[in-house]
């Protein structure tokens, strides 16, 4: 019986080992399959971190060419805009320059007329002299572009005349319309430079 019962026991032993040693083999796989997961997930891990260190450059490199672009036309246009403004500044003083070239002749009639009645009584030589200078005058302005505006007989319209005064039309047909100049209106090409201050029929 007592050599029974310790057989019993030693088989228990046994069997005990043998889950244990079972038991630790599971336990060995469990950690090694952990190991495993740990190893692959920092390879994945690394690899992320590379192509996001990789995308990271290339945005680096793009900013950097934008920026360099950016730079190069802001200094072309910054460039463009003081050669366009030195232009327009110097455009405007040779514009000035050839009008007052073109009337420095109609100065010089005009010293030659003044001279000249000093030395003579006869007004109607005179007159015709400044006849002559005025429309001189009058074609020197019309070479740079200068119109007269035509008024009388015209419908009023505020985008070219000034109405100083309004008085009753003398017939129908002029109500509304210009009557009289008081001052010339002028156009430099398209452009009105002086309106026409006129009195309108009503």
């Amino acid at each position: 019986m007592v050599t029974e019962s310790n057989n019993n026991r030693e088989d228990i032993n046994i069997e005990k080992k043998a889950e244990e040693t079972q038991e630790e083999g599971t336990l060995h796989d469990v950690d090694g399959e952990i190991e495993d997961s740990a190893e692959k997930h920092k390879k994945k891990k690394s690899r992320k971190e590379r192509k996001e260190s990789e995308e990271l450059e290339e945005l680096k490199i793009k900013n950097a060419e934008l920026n360099d672009k950016f730079l190069r036309l802001f200094s072309e246009f910054d460039n463009f805009r003081k050669r366009t403004l030195r232009e327009r500044i110097e455009l405007t003083k040779t514009a000035s320059t050839e009008i007052i070239i073109a009337l420095l002749p109609v100065m010089d009639d005009f010293d030659r007329a003044f001279k000249a009645l000093e030395d003579t009584d006869n007004k109607d030589n005179f007159k015709e002299g400044i006849i002559l200078i005025h429309n001189k005058f009058k074609t020197a302005l019309t070479a740079k572009g200068l119109q007269v505006m035509k008024s009388i007989g015209e419908t009023f319209d505020t985008d070219f005349h000034e109405a100083i005064t309004e008085i009753p039309a003398p017939d129908k047909s002029m109500k509304g319309k210009i009557i009289d100049e008081v001052e010339k209106g002028y156009l430099l090409g398209d452009k009105v430079i002086r309106y026409a201050k006129v009195v309108v029929g009503s």
